[in-house]
């Protein structure tokens, strides 16, 4: 039983259907370029990986990307300043993303260089705080949050600065009983 959907006349690897004129081919692959944008913006290296996945021709690809390109479809600055622009991670994931994606080691520095370091920290604080009821039920509530952070991309600066005034278990309990306004025992 074949798992996914069925490929249809037109659809899988450009060359493995019946021969095609390299100006059909050329077509295919532009079409196939514009479908694969429609779903999720791809920076030029993951749309060329695609694209060489289905025809081995690596000039043709070049000349279907530089047309996308051309076009205005396809930009690796949008998709940089997209995941930097992404709420509740850090410059490190962001970094770690965009290298991922093949996207240039300057436009990436770029883009971060132009982040707000101080909509950063706020993000952190924001982040921690409403996760740290769930840090609290782990045996070492900093250590849970600060390893959650650090997949976050924040970086471990950071994340001290803000962990060191968080509340203990103990000292929240303490916080909510107080706030009940009166004797629990009663």
């Amino acid at each position: 039983m074949r798992r996914g959907r069925e490929r249809r006349d037109g659809e899988g690897s450009v060359g493995a259907q019946r021969a095609r004129s390299p100006e059909e081919v050329r077509e295919a692959l532009l079409m196939y370029a514009f479908r694969a944008l429609g779903q999720r913006a791809l920076s030029e290296a993951e749309l060329r990986a695609r694209m060489l996945r289905r025809s081995e021709d690596a000039a043709l690809v070049e000349g279907v990307l530089g047309r996308v390109r051309e076009l205005g479809y396809l930009s690796d600055e949008q998709v940089a300043l997209s995941e930097a622009r992404r709420p509740g991670v850090g410059a490190g994931r962001v970094r770690q993303k965009l290298r991922q994606r093949g996207v240039a080691g300057a436009l990436i520095e770029e883009v971060l260089e132009a982040r707000d370091p101080e909509v950063e920290v706020l993000e952190a604080r924001q982040l921690l705080a409403r996760r740290w009821p769930g840090f609290l039920r782990a045996p070492d509530p900093k250590r849970r949050a600060f390893a959650f952070l650090v997949r976050r991309g924040y970086a471990p600066g950071l994340i001290w600065s803000l962990l060191k005034d968080m509340p203990e278990a103990g000292d929240v309990l303490e916080m909510d009983g107080e706030g009940w306004g009166g004797d629990l025992e009663e």
